[in-house]
C-alpha cells in the first residue's frame, strides 16, 4: 500500500497515512477528525541516466570511453 502525505488545514502539520490507491482521499484525519488535504510529494526513488531499463542497452558512441581511442 502506498503512503500518502496529508496536511492538517488548521495547524499545518503533515501526516503520512497508508491507504489503498483505490481509496478516495481523506477529508478528515482518522484519529483526530481535523480537516486534512492530500499533498503532492516526490517519490522516494528516481531513476536518472541510462542503464536502468532494457531499452537503454544501446552501443556507446565514440568518445564516451570504452573502445575507440587511446594509444599504447
Amino acid at each position: 500500500m502506498p503512503t500518502y502525505v496529508y496536511k492538517n488545514l488548521e495547524t499545518g502539520e503533515l501526516y503520512e497515512i497508508k491507504q489503498s490507491m483505490r481509496d478516495e482521499p481523506l477529508t478528515q484525519h482518522p484519529e483526530t477528525g481535523a480537516p486534512v488535504k492530500r499533498v503532492l510529494s516526490t517519490p522516494g526513488i528516481a531513476f536518472r541516466g541510462s542503464g536502468f531499463y532494457v531499452t537503454d542497452s544501446r552501443p556507446q558512441s565514440k568518445g564516451e570511453g570504452g573502445q575507440g581511442g587511446g594509444g599504447e
